[in-house]
């Protein structure tokens, strides 16, 4: 089934072309893996996605239906919700206070009607839980839990709240091998739960390890567009690597020997 299609999508800054002729399709139960070094167009082609910015070219295309978002909070209506790179989280808060950031539940309709608190955090532990995801205590600070455990609460925290497609922008960037495995784990969760995933990342190791297809971008363009079975992970790295140029860059390192 797919969730969203993207039929040679574009964005133009004036005379500048940050994105051009990109298309792709999300399909339910899959990880669709965007690689692409820093200025390839990849934040461009999630904010387009998530409703950060309307996209210029092309169709974008969500359930058969053609649409241009015009918020993230549109986007998010039709279930296609984003966990960035730096998280919306509060340090300080709680678990379960930030699974329910700016969705709280209250016991009426008025702004300072009470937070039905345990409610909350019954229904945090149990979400966690059903994803794998066990903490010692629902009511520490996030700030208290690796950098892993917190990107596996945002992606608890969307899909409780109805996300049919999840994007992760370089989830694993800034993490160690130990906590990247963890996030990679419930990724890969994420998909076998049914949900479309755009897994953004430089890391062809990371992505080859959850991915069902791969593009690769360079500026602004599609490089490479390969599923799971058409692609190894060596050719993937090459191509990420930046294949023929990187051969002549080793050719022109190479030492000379007598």
């Amino acid at each position: 089934m797919t969730l969203i299609e993207m039929r040679e999508v574009g964005k133009t800054y004036g005379p500048i072309r940050a994105l051009g002729g990109i298309s792709l399709s999300v399909r339910a139960g899959e990880v669709t893996c965007v690689l692409g070094d820093n200025g390839a167009g990849k934040s461009t082609l999630i904010k387009i996605m998530s409703g950060l910015l309307e996209h210029t070219e092309g169709q974008l295309m969500v359930d058969g239906e053609e649409l241009v978002f015009s918020s993230p909070r549109q986007a998010l209506s039709r279930g296609i919700a984003t966990v960035y790179q730096d998280l919306a989280v509060v340090p300080l808060m709680e678990v379960w206070r930030n699974f329910f950031l700016g969705a709280e539940l209250r016991s009426g309709r008025f702004p300072l009607a009470g937070l039905r608190i345990r409610e909350m955090r019954r229904i945090a532990d149990e979400e966690l839980r059903k994803m794998g995801i066990t903490v010692k205590d629902i009511n520490q600070p996030i700030g208290t839990l690796s950098g892993g455990q917190r990107q596996c609460v945002a992606i608890a925290r969307a899909v409780y709240f109805g996300a049919r497609v999840l994007i992760l922008d370089e989830p694993t960037a800034a993490l160690g091998v130990k906590q990247s495995g963890v996030v990679l784990k419930y990724t890969a969760a994420a998909r076998d739960a049914g949900l479309g995933v755009v897994f953004i990342t430089h890391n062809p190791h990371h992505a080859y390890l959850v991915g069902d297809r791969f593009l690769v971008l360079k500026r602004g363009r599609v490089e490479l567009d390969s599923r799971r079975d058409e692609i190894s992970l060596n050719d993937l790295t090459q191509e990420m690597a930046g294949g023929d140029e990187l051969d002549a860059l080793a050719h022109e390192l190479r030492r000379t020997t007598k």
